[in-house]
């Protein structure tokens, strides 16, 4: 089963993505001493400026130079993330983010990260399709059946490649999707289909969108167990009123943030403090995940106060 190790912490890069790695870095060690890890935007829709992907990957000295600004401040990279859809319809979308994706695991094979975190991405929902179709329910009967089709013509082709390539490139290595609404994958009977293709398929536990999307975190990591491979530290605020009368499949989310159902949140701000210790003690008896890495998409409160806070509720003893 996992390690006895509680998991580590780490910040997902992407919140100061308009500020400097070394800069961020250093905010980091003065402001949230117990974060010990990076979570990395290295293409996809991840913004990359933390990550020259390209660079690091022809030039070895400037890896080497990138490794050693994280080390020398006692960080270490926990994952680089590709968020995206090598699904998409549009070529030239699906093209770019299945490069990103396998240059993201050639780049962690060099450097000894052993995580990549990804979406499974959401491809057309009928041949000649210009966008992505969601087939989240079959609720009419125009949205019928589409899954089965969406996984016979794409996912799983697609995704039985990209495993074999991880289990080649980076023996070591899992490829840790998130459980996303929006993608082909976002509870846990999709990604027991999708895991079954190879073993290099890990989940990416963050109980944000299980608690929008009425799920139990602690279930969904009981049944994951082993193959769940990262974390998200991210909470979810639900507005009772507003609650009552859109639901949580409002179709203006996330703006305006003030009149949505529900909003992401600090760690501990939508659940107890008490609930994360147990997540976190769930996380070390079960699963695989090394790094809960706090993801800050707060509208309400800035990354500088909502990752040193959230940090503060991961850290505490259980």
């Amino acid at each position: 089963m996992g390690g006895v190790e509680r998991p580590r912490l780490g910040v997902v890069t992407e919140a100061f993505a308009n500020r400097p790695l070394v800069d961020v870095m250093d905010w980091i060690v003065a402001n949230a001493p117990t974060v010990a890890a990076l979570e990395v935007g290295a293409g996809g829709y991840a913004p990359t400026g933390h990550c020259d992907l390209p660079r690091l990957l022809r030039d070895a000295s400037a890896r080497k130079r990138w490794l050693s600004e994280i080390t020398a401040r006692g960080l270490s990279v926990a994952a680089l993330n590709v968020w995206g859809n090598p699904l998409h319809p549009d070529e030239a979308i699906a093209t770019q983010h299945d490069a990103d994706l396998r240059d993201a695991v050639r780049l962690a094979a060099l450097i000894g990260v052993d995580r990549v975190v990804a979406l499974a991405g959401c491809p057309a929902g009928a041949a000649g399709d210009r966008t992505p179709h969601f087939a989240g329910g079959g609720w009419l009967p125009y949205l019928e059946s589409i899954h089965e089709a969406q996984w016979k013509d794409a996912v799983a082709p697609y995704w039985s490649g990209v495993a074999e390539f991880a289990a080649r490139e980076h023996p070591r290595l899992l490829v840790c999707l998130e459980l996303h609404p929006g993608t082909v994958v976002y509870n846990v009977e999709t990604f027991d289909r999708i895991a079954a293709l190879g073993d290099s398929i890990a989940a990416n536990i963050d109980p944000s969108h299980f608690f929008w999307m009425g799920m139990d975190p602690m279930a969904v990591v009981k049944a994951v167990g082993v193959r769940a491979g990262h974390c998200h530290g991210k909470d979810v605020v639900f507005a009772k009123h507003s609650l009552a009368l859109n639901g949580l499949l409002d179709r203006r989310w996330p703006r305006p943030p003030e009149e949505m159902p529900w909003n992401f949140g600090v760690v501990g701000r939508g659940h107890d403090p008490a609930w994360w210790r147990s997540f976190a003690a769930a996380l070390t008896r079960s699963t695989r995940v090394h790094t809960i890495a706090v993801e800050h998409e707060d509208p309400f409160v800035p990354p500088e106060e909502g990752i040193p806070e959230a940090a503060k509720v991961l850290a505490a003893p259980p």
